[in-house]
């Protein structure tokens, strides 16, 4: 598991909205959507306790509570094609994670804005492996509205 020392309810924030986005076979954005402000301040702010809890059954409290319907995005779908390893919700949430923190405003509304924005999709792409960038290099790119080498 990877560890993210920063802000842990935010990487657990970040971690439980890639796992309910693969449950669900949604994008991460779509969750997010889902959720919207109100869904992720609670998450962010019960996070400690969250933690504790089986994640199966966070996830599916909060699918039956803001009515998140099954989609049909397969993450794993070059996985098998490409043979490589899914990456594990742990990491992508702490790349997530770690990018809404340089950004460093209101935490719900950067976390909302980012996976909703093109960089969002950049880090969920599995098979261009951005999300193995280094974090400036992430938020760099975020920042100039385009992907940076």
């Amino acid at each position: 598991m990877v560890k993210y020392n920063k802000d842990d309810n935010l990487y657990f924030t970040c971690c439980l909205l890639e796992y309910i986005a693969r449950k669900t076979l949604n994008e991460t954005e779509v969750i997010v959507n889902y959720l919207g402000e109100e869904g992720i301040s609670w998450i962010h702010e019960y996070a400690d306790v969250l933690h504790c809890e089986n994640i199966d059954a966070v996830t599916h409290e909060l699918v039956e509570r803001y009515n998140i319907q099954d989609g049909d995005y397969h993450c794993d779908k070059y996985c098998e094609e490409y043979d490589f390893e899914l990456t594990s919700v742990w990491a992508i949430g702490a790349v997530f994670a770690r990018l809404i923190e340089d950004i460093g405003n209101d935490t719900t509304k950067t976390l909302i804005e980012v996976y909703n924005s093109y960089i969002g999709k950049c880090i969920n792409n599995y098979l261009y492996g951005f999300y193995t960038s280094s974090p400036q290099i992430i938020y760099g790119s975020y920042k100039a509205g385009e992907m940076l080498d």
